[in-house]
């Protein structure tokens, strides 16, 4: 009776995941006839046991090994001879079942799907007007980030940074994306002593921040909160305090309030000392010494003298054993982040609710799991390790469920603070397991499913030096059709086996958008260059490959990041920075950044220059504003002068048109080798150009007379960079 359920999660069908064809027409009758047997087997055996004829005792069970057995053959035989030359037809509704459960199980059935007409008429108009989304591409990459905050911030050796997280703030008025680390106390670097170890080096001490975009002239982070105490260049941001007694890497118990000073942090003048005043910890009276005595195993807590009737125990400080200790039901994500907010510091946790029983969903990992919600988020004081648990999905029955069993545990989002509330973000790990699933998932059709015609891939990319899949990024861009950009996390597709893009799969955080997925389509009746395949071209260039196999001689070595696929006014756009790192330093620097559009690349030291480069002089203007662009750099409407065929005077959008038509002319008469359309067309484009962006029209000029003075030879390099820019087409010296 039990085990026909089991048939729900079968994989015995080698098309469809949970009970097919076979199962219900055959092995489910096989289970029926098998549950009435073993009723007349119990009725046949006390008859026979009565009557001490043992023939009467076996003859059921023996039917009963016999229905077995054929119902093994039968199973067999239906599916060789009957399903498996129509399993499209056989297995239809079950396919359909598969389809739909699998996508319910994994929250992909109510993606918005758009199609993303990808168009190249990017201008530095376009560019200067979308500030947030060119002002947050990410060229600084968790590791290198996490390597120099280590080298850099760590100030002593007791203390280290555990991890980089990447969340938004205000910062100076721009919503901007940023990393930020905790900076924990290393206790594997505390003395063997304990009085050290429990008693004086209690805690971590403050945060590190920096923005994704921004980098030092050397090509390292560009901090905004640093040092310590925390010195801050952020008005919206203050740490008000600072100290962090519950951490990822706090594993040890602590004893405050005694005798002994608790060190602080370290100073020029001096160590500086401090008395915890939060509500963390247990009284140590006399019974409680004993106890903990043993359940630690140190009898330096019964005898120290320095303990008194004020000090307390701090025991769980490992945030991660501290959360799965008070709700070990949910399955938690194994990276916390670290917010800031007026009141102090605090971790927050994604939790999840999942099962393994979920009907015809296919599971995700080897463990059997085919039901995930990300229902939970869970704040952990860092001061005091108070822990509340937020229920965000009030459509998952797991979580409500748990909600009514616990109802003093579980709180409604909306009781969370709004500083906290903030910075809520779809978890990555949630996500990716979606995108996976959703690869092959997508497919609603069930002829289209069971033929696999058109499965996905997650989409390639080099990072480092190795090509693997990418992973799921965050950013801060303004998506199709919304009128201010937000916070989301993104990952592109590629049709099975091949790297052209054909999708990319959002997830929003913001406001009432959180959780909110969406997918934007690429078109089919042309290729859109993927990851892979813009890596491919960047490898072809040939100053890249030179600058590649130069830095990777003795004494240094490159990496690259991750390339970002950026959606901006229709158009397609893609980024990567490159880091140098010294075989004798552990701090990689940004060294370049690589920007791919529509066949170019621009190359160059920063991203400013790369936006110069690839759009023309001035667009790098839009790394610097704050909100709204200096004047001489807001798009307007075309000055005086110019008129359609009817003497009409152009619209704004009609000069971009002419003025990008400009530009392709160029492009055609250089690969041309036609010298004097080239300069004639570049001459054009400055005209449109100055009348939509002041200013701009001078700088082409210059960059043409400076392209007009070389010799074919360094003409054809323009082309084979494709970049536009005039670096590599300068005199000799390379200036």
């Amino acid at each position: 009776y039990l085990k026909q359920f089991t048939l729900l999660y079968s994989d015995s069908s080698s098309v469809v995941y949970g009970a097919g064809f076979t199962d219900i027409n055959v092995t489910l009758w096989q289970y029926r006839l098998l549950m009435v047997l073993a009723l007349a087997a119990a009725v046949t055996f006390v008859i026979g046991l009565n009557k001490r004829k043992l023939r009467t005792v076996l003859t059921v069970p023996v039917v009963m090994v016999g229905v077995f057995v054929l119902g093994m053959l039968a199973s067999w035989g239906v599916q060789s001879l009957i399903v498996e030359p129509d399993e499209i037809s056989k297995e239809f509704s079950y396919l359909q079942s598969n389809i739909d459960f699998t996508r319910y199980a994994y929250d992909l059935d109510g993606i918005a799907t758009d199609d993303y007409n990808v168009s190249y008429g990017l201008d530095t108009a376009d560019i200067l007007a979308n500030p947030e989304t060119i002002a947050n591409i990410r060229i600084n990459d968790y590791a290198p980030v996490l390597k120099y905050y280590n080298q850099a911030q760590s100030i002593r050796l007791y203390y280290n940074f555990n991890d980089a997280d990447v969340d938004r703030y205000m910062i100076n008025g721009e919503y901007t994306q940023a990393y930020l680390s905790s900076r924990e106390l290393d206790e594997t670097s505390i003395s063997d002593s304990w009085l050290n170890a429990h008693l004086k080096y209690t805690h971590g001490y403050g945060i590190t921040l920096s923005r994704v975009d921004k980098v030092t002239a050397s090509g390292q982070p560009d901090m905004l909160i640093d040092s310590i105490p925390p010195i801050s260049q952020v008005e919206e941001i203050s740490v008000t305090n600072p100290a962090i007694y519950f951490g990822e890497d706090t594993n040890t118990y602590s004893i405050v309030n005694t005798d002994e000073q608790e060190f602080d942090y370290p100073s020029d003048t001096g160590n500086v000392y401090t008395k915890y005043s939060g509500t963390a910890g247990i009284p140590l009276n006399l019974l409680n010494r004993c106890l903990f005595a043993l359940r630690e195993g140190d009898i330096q807590i019964l005898v120290s003298s320095n303990i008194n009737s004020d000090s307390r125990i701090i025991i769980n400080r490992n945030i991660i054993q501290r959360v799965q200790k008070i709700a070990p039901f949910l399955a938690y994500d194994d990276d916390p982040y670290i917010v800031v907010t007026d009141e102090g510091l605090y971790w927050i946790f994604d939790a999840y609710t999942t099962s393994t029983f979920y009907p015809y969903s296919e599971p995700y990992n080897s463990y059997g799991t085919n039901y995930i919600r990300n229902s939970v988020k869970v704040v952990a004081d860092a001061y005091n390790g108070t822990v509340d648990y937020y229920i965000v999905d009030h459509d998952d029955p797991i979580a409500l469920t748990l909600q009514k069993i616990y109802p003093k545990l579980f709180h409604d989002l909306e009781e969370m603070p709004d500083s906290l509330k903030a910075h809520i973000r779809y978890p990555e790990n949630m996500f990716t397991i979606q995108a996976n699933v959703y690869a092959k998932y997508h497919m609603t059709d069930v002829v289209t499913f069971y033929q696999s015609e058109d499965r996905w891939d997650i989409a390639d990319e080099i990072y480092g030096m190795e090509e693997g899949s990418m992973t799921s990024q965050y950013y801060i861009m303004k998506l199709p059709g919304e009128k201010q950009a937000e916070f989301i996390i993104s990952i592109p597709y590629t049709p099975s086996g091949k790297d052209n893009l054909t999708a990319i799969l959002m997830a929003r955080n913001d406001g009432e958008y959180y959780g909110d997925l969406m997918l934007y389509q690429m078109p089919k009746d042309r290729v859109i260059y993927g990851p892979a395949q813009v890596e491919a071209l960047i490898d072809q260039n040939t100053q890249i490959a030179q600058d590649f196999t130069l830095w990777n001689s003795s004494g240094s070595k490159y990496s690259r990041g991750n390339m970002f696929v950026i959606l901006i006014e229709g158009s397609l756009m893609y980024v990567e920075p490159i880091y140098l790192e010294s075989t004798n330093s552990s701090i990689p620097e940004v060294k370049r950044v690589i920007i791919y559009y529509n066949g170019r690349i621009a190359y160059e030291n920063t991203l400013a220059q790369a936006l110069d480069s690839m759009f023309g002089a001035g667009t790098s203007a839009v790394l610097e504003a704050s909100g709204s662009l200096p004047e001489e750099l807001t798009p307007t409407e075309p000055a005086d002068g110019e008129t359609d065929e009817n003497g009409e005077e152009l619209s704004f959008e009609e000069m971009a048109e002419k003025a990008n038509d400009a530009y392709n002319k160029a492009n055609d008469a250089l690969r041309e080798g036609d010298w004097a359309a080239y300069g004639r067309y570049l001459d054009e484009l400055g005209r449109y150009l100055q009348q939509l962006v002041p200013g701009s029209g001078s700088t082409a000029m210059a960059v043409d007379e400076s392209i007009l003075q070389q010799d074919n030879g360094d003409a054809g390099e323009t082309g084979e960079t494709g970049s536009g820019d005039a670096e590599p087409l300068a005199g000799p010296e390379g200036e």
